[in-house]
């Protein structure tokens, strides 16, 4: 059921109850919409004649996303370097892994950083997931510094003439504090010899309120420019993916749908809005 098709199909059926205006409401509440968004599709809804409540509910949305680039960064011969952050969980490393398929298949060198040093089930995912795209890795030590890993990356990719660098890093937000250090040593290690052009943060769409959550602490501590929404699939779930948009500003660039490298692509926000309205 697409995230609206209730209150679509109550508008239909005519006259509608406040029971069933709450009933409504508790619907797209569990969809993570939002309390504040919620409130304004209401409005909309009831203030529109029930014909005109889609294109009305439709620019309504459309007003809440971002206007900001959505465009991965591109440009000149020099390195790129792109940063992926979140938490445990949100398919981050996988994301670095789709991205950087995706950059390699558009024709460019791209080289990854296994910077999340304190979970060895990272470093070895990413390491078969680089097999796997045939692209070139840096590793360092279990438990050793993310920034010298980023160190020793910039170095490689700027010495062999790399487009891309992707660096997968840590996600433990259950040390708050350590982990935003963390992150701000690694861009500081990379921006004393290249430029950090990207810092896209991986939101499970599943996880609601929580998502929204882990956009603010992030957003505060390193300056996020673009989101990578996964798990995103198709379900009444997601509507975390237009509040984040709303209460941030910040664009979302990329939507995953599922494990396969396949399953991920530029996010559409046209046709984004179609597929909640079914």
């Amino acid at each position: 059921m697409s995230l609206f098709q209730r209150l679509f199909t109550a508008l239909r059926s005519g006259a509608i109850s406040e029971q069933e205006w709450d009933e409504i409401r508790v619907n797209l509440i569990t969809a993570d919409l939002g309390v504040d968004l919620i409130d304004q599709v209401i409005t909309t809804a009831k203030s529109v004649k029930p014909e005109d409540a889609k294109t009305a509910i439709s620019q309504v949305i459309s007003n809440w996303l971002s206007k900001k680039d959505r465009t991965l960064i591109s440009g000149d011969t020099s390195l790129k370097t792109i940063l992926i952050v979140g938490v445990n969980g949100t398919g981050k490393t996988t994301s670095v892994a789709k991205i950087a398929s995706m950059l390699k298949n558009s024709g460019n060198k791209v080289l990854l950083a296994a910077a999340d040093t304190f979970r060895a089930a990272a470093t070895d995912q990413l390491h078969t997931w680089a097999e796997r795209i045939k692209t070139e890795i840096v590793i360092g030590q279990v438990n050793s510094d993310p920034a010298s890993v980023a160190y020793s990356a910039v170095e490689k990719a700027k010495a062999e003439s790399y487009d891309y660098l992707i660096v997968d890093t840590a996600g433990r937000l259950h040390t708050k504090q350590n982990l935003m250090a963390e992150l701000g040593k690694v861009i500081k290690v990379i921006e004393k010899q290249s430029s950090v052009d990207e810092i896209l943060l991986v939101i499970d769409a599943t996880t609601g309120q929580n998502g929204m959550n882990q956009a603010k602490v992030f957003i505060e501590a390193v300056g996020v420019t673009g989101f990578i929404i996964t798990k995103l699939d198709g379900s009444a779930k997601g509507g975390v993916a237009l509040a984040v948009e709303k209460e941030s500003g910040v664009p979302i660039k990329f939507v995953a749908t599922g494990e396969q490298i396949k399953d991920f692509a530029p996010f559409d926000p046209d046709r984004y809005i179609q597929a909640l309205f079914g």
